[in-house]
């Protein structure tokens, strides 16, 4: 099963009024397991960079503008995307954005159905309890230190170690498989020391003495 990861950057909150994307990061999980095949690339959103927007990623206008459209980069994106379910942190904040995009484009949009909202998974698992990256991060014990800005690359690589947890742990790669397992079975049953369950000369003897103390003549010894 192939799934993405993916985050965006943006120049603020609506694209409605003309915000734009500059930054994607995604990565490709495979049955649940990061394969290190990524998609990275910065965006010119073709305006400037508000403040607000700049504090919180550290992306300014004249950085940006030394980096391609998005129109240049859709197809290799769109390529990397294929049809796997896209596993975002409040999908409905990137997928607006990406949608956006897309019709600027004349392209088709991305439908919600094949996202999945982390968000939303970490507030039916933990219900009351914040539900941001960070915070997420240090319920699962994830070393976010590297986060000082946020960056599409590193919150997707974050993102990607905080969804196998809340669908279960990260435990693919790690287990054994059917085969593997049954193979170690049969090898620790093939080297267990056979345990001796006979009673010893000795032990016989203590017991038959025993027995004369409580029993005279007892049937068993007649046969």
């Amino acid at each position: 099963m192939r799934e993405i990861v993916l985050d965006t950057e943006t120049t603020g909150l609506d694209p409605l009024s003309g915000h734009r994307i500059v930054e994607i990061g995604c990565l490709e999980l495979h049955n649940h397991v990061v394969t290190g095949q990524k998609f990275h690339s910065y965006v010119n959103p073709e305006r400037d960079m508000p403040s607000g927007a700049f504090e919180v990623h550290g992306l300014s206008a004249e950085f940006l503008q030394q980096h391609p459209r998005f129109g240049d980069i859709v197809g290799p994106l769109l390529e990397f995307l294929g049809e796997a379910p896209l596993i975002i942190h409040n999908a409905d904040f990137d997928m607006r954005f990406l949608n956006a995009e897309l019709t600027r484009l004349g392209r088709p949009l991305l439908p919600m159905e094949r996202t999945i909202d982390t968000v939303r998974l970490a507030r039916s698992k933990f219900p009351g309890a914040q539900a941001s990256l960070d915070a997420l991060c240090r319920r699962f014990g994830i070393d976010n230190s590297a986060r000082n800005l946020h960056g599409a690359l590193l919150d997707a690589e974050l993102l990607s170690e905080v969804y196998l947890e809340l669908i279960g742990g990260r435990q693919p790669g790690l287990g054994l498989s059917a085969e593997g397992g049954r193979a170690a079975a049969a090898a620790m049953r093939q080297h267990r020391q056979i345990r001796p369950h006979g009673a010893s000369e000795a032990e016989i003897a203590a017991h038959r003495k025993f027995l004369e103390g409580l029993i005279t003549d007892p049937l068993w010894l007649k046969s």
